[in-house]
């Protein structure tokens, strides 16, 4: 045994060994280049598919129904009963789909970039939209669409404003508020006559109340946010420099 050739006993089959281990190498990163790809054109599809879910297409729903709505609610003049029944009913399912999009967006862990975005948009375009078609037609003073309007967009720009501090929590009253909201908007497009007109104006009075109460103290919440975030990092620096 001592007699045998190195070569004889390992020389053929080294060679033949490394070109397989070699070929082994390449078909295993091939596989691994092609599962990489695969992965990535995977979790591309997920993500494509994420944007149409329930939740968007509730939302997507929404902002198609704000033009339909507008067409309705001014069809003939603005002023026929069946007209205006048909817009109180696009008005409605806004209003639904507003509520039951967010609810499945956070219980499903449904939350995308898209719906971030497009949730508070539709939501104010349709309630906008409303607005602004009430006042145009005289059934609305348009110092409540001002109030209603103006804090919305106020509150907008305010959480923007101090998101770099942190996220101001939606609260019970701005709740309330938008249910109000919604509620007596949804009787002002109706045609009602009257105690149903008289209530309405009740309505509409605990709405406009609600706006300005909830604006006030978002904008009471984000001033103590700024105080809070700017005592923090003036801490962090003191700390630093110690």
């Amino acid at each position: 045994m001592t007699g045998v050739p190195a070569s004889a006993a390992g020389g053929p089959g080294t060679p033949g060994t490394h070109g397989a281990a070699a070929s082994g190498t390449g078909a295993s990163g091939a596989q691994g280049s092609k599962s990489s790809r695969g992965g990535k054109l995977g979790a591309v599809a997920v993500n494509q598919a994420s944007l149409w879910n329930v939740a968007n297409l509730l939302t997507m729903l929404r902002l198609v129904l704000v033009p339909g709505f507008v067409a309705l609610m001014l069809a003939d003049g603005g002023y026929d009963p069946v007209w205006r029944a048909w817009a109180w009913a696009a008005f409605a399912v806004a209003m639904i789909t507003d509520i039951f999009d967010g609810h499945l967006a956070r219980t499903y862990n449904l939350v995308t970039d898209f719906g971030k975005i497009a949730d508070p948009i539709a939501d104010k375009a349709i309630m906008g939209a409303a607005l602004i078609c009430l006042s145009s037609l005289g059934d609305l003073p348009w110092w409540v669409t001002s109030v209603i309007l103006g804090r919305e967009l106020g509150i907008t720009l305010l959480r923007f404003l101090v998101i770099r501090y942190g996220v101001i929590p939606a609260s019970r009253g701005g709740k309330m508020k938008t249910l109000a909201q919604g509620t007596a908007v949804g009787m002002y497009v109706l045609a009602l006559t009257g105690p149903l007109a008289t209530l309405r104006f009740w309505v509409m009075a605990v709405a406009v109340a609600l706006t300005v109460v909830t604006g006030l103290d978002y904008v009471r919440q984000a001033i103590v946010l700024r105080r809070q975030g700017l005592a923090e990092r003036k801490a962090a620096a003191e700390e630093a420099k110690g």
